[in-house]
């Protein structure tokens, strides 16, 4: 069994990359903010609170594991199979001391193990116990996944630890609940636990698993070969014991007269936070980024200034990170802010140079949202209109190295020249190879330094 306690907590830094020369009349203003944890088990101190763990403590946390138990999984017998071992293999990366639960998903949730409303500690004596639990799973009945995410809501609430995670298996559509049961289920769940969506098999719904890990801050991933399902749990089990801050917020101010246009995570996954603000005083709001270990990952910030004259100078946001602390509204600060800065020049040249960082992660949000267009067309008989978009997502991955998503691509068209984007639509593609691309479309390159 892997040790991932650590001695303290990791050390945040805020880096901003931007071109900040606008020309006469500018007024958006586009930086790159890398924010970066490191050091987990070496350097550093913290103050001790329910979030952040002081010098010698281990970042308490409790994890459910949500296994599809609907009656798809016994087809063939080897998924409900690869399923249990999978969760066993998870529940033996869990270091001692943190909380767990199973949960066996149909139309309804039940509580596999511990049961009675109630998490386990894990030790050697409720990891094997929760695996002899396991063996008795099987499968029959329908899939409702809110029912599932309710149940883990509630466990997981009832441990006062600073880490809350779940994991979510499902093999197929989510057929026996409305997407309004759904979102409501998820929308009781944001902010409470964060959790990582995997779906086994080609028979699920791709908008719908990689829905739960957007709205939990989660990843997802497609499973197409059940034989992969005890590595894949083992990996994100012991990504989850890796994480030692909860609740990091990423904190924009904004002075009079500046509007957001946008907040988005752009690697190591594009995700939209906009819409995810919550206000912190006056000219602030908070961006919700999930639990952090020893990583680091770049946010795309786009704000609109005032128009100004040549010469003129102006902070145009602060970037901090924060999080929660006991009291109404108190938060802790985590290393020191980013500062994006505005100066207007009639230097064309310095005015309309697009800093790289900034260009490349434009060109990374656009390939996403290509691919999800072009598969979408193809999915509903366009096939000129997917043929384009697919053509300019090659284009895309080719100019910026994303060397993964290109291969992906290569399996639903033939690429005739990556450079132009001159593809054609395979005649063929197996539902694995689809909902593989469409799965890992979000997924991002660095760039280059």
């Amino acid at each position: 069994m892997a040790n991932f306690s650590k001695s303290n907590v990791p050390q945040f830094s805020v880096d901003v990359y931007q071109n900040e020369y606008l020309p006469e009349g500018g007024r958006e203003v586009n930086a790159i903010v890398t924010v970066t944890a490191t050091g987990g088990g070496t350097v550093g101190s913290a103050v001790t609170s329910p979030h952040v763990y002081a010098p010698g403590e281990s970042p308490s946390a409790a994890v459910a594991i949500m296994v599809d138990c609907s009656g798809s999984m016994d087809y063939p017998p080897t998924k409900m199979r690869n399923a249990r071992d999978a969760t066993a293999a998870a529940v033996d990366t869990l270091r001692d001391g943190v909380h767990f639960a199973v949960i066996g998903g149909t139309h309804v949730a039940k509580e596999v193990y511990p049961g009675g409303g109630r998490l386990a500690v894990a030790d050697p004596t409720t990891r094997e116990q929760a695996k002899q639990a396991l063996r008795r799973l099987s499968a029959g009945g329908g899939t409702a996944i809110g029912t599932w995410l309710r149940l883990a809501e509630r466990l997981l609430s009832s441990a006062d630890v600073g880490i809350r995670h779940g994991i979510v298996l499902t093999d197929g559509r989510n057929e026996h609940e409305s997407p309004q049961d759904l979102k409501a289920a998820l929308d009781l769940c944001a902010g409470r636990f964060t959790c990582d969506a995997r779906g086994v098999g080609t028979d699920w719904e791709v908008k719908e698993v990689t829905g739960i890990a957007s709205a939990l801050l989660g990843t997802a991933d497609i499973v197409a070969d059940p034989a992969g399902l005890a590595a894949d749990f083992t990996q994100m089990m012991e990504t989850a014991m890796g994480k030692e801050v909860a609740d990091v917020a990423l904190r924009l101010w904004t002075p009079v007269g500046t509007t957001v246009k946008f907040v988005k995570q752009v690697a190591p996954t594009v995700e939209e936070l906009t819409g995810r603000r919550t206000e912190a005083g006056p000219r602030a709001g908070d961006y919700p980024t999930g639990s952090w270990g020893d990583e680091s990952r770049d946010y795309h910030v786009c704000v609109e200034v005032p128009a100004a004259n040549i010469g003129q100078e102006m902070l145009a946001a602060r970037v901090s990170l924060v999080v929660p602390q006991p009291g109404e509204g108190a938060v802790q600060n985590l290393g020191s802010p980013g500062l994006v800065k505005a100066v207007w020049t009639d230097d064309m040249a310095a005015s309309t140079s697009i800093n790289p960082q900034v260009a490349h992660y434009t060109g990374q949000a656009e390939l996403a949202q290509v691919i999800q267009q072009g598969l979408d067309l193809r999915k509903a008989g366009d096939f000129d209109g997917a043929t384009a978009k697919l053509g300019r997502a090659v284009q895309l991955a080719s100019v910026s190295g994303n060397a993964d998503t290109a291969k992906l691509l290569a399996k639903v068209v033939d690429v005739v020249d990556a450079t132009t984007g001159t593809v054609r639509l395979k005649a063929k593609v197996a539902d694995a190879d689809e909902m593989t691309l469409e799965t890992r479309s979000t997924k991002t390159v660095r760039v280059k330094k």
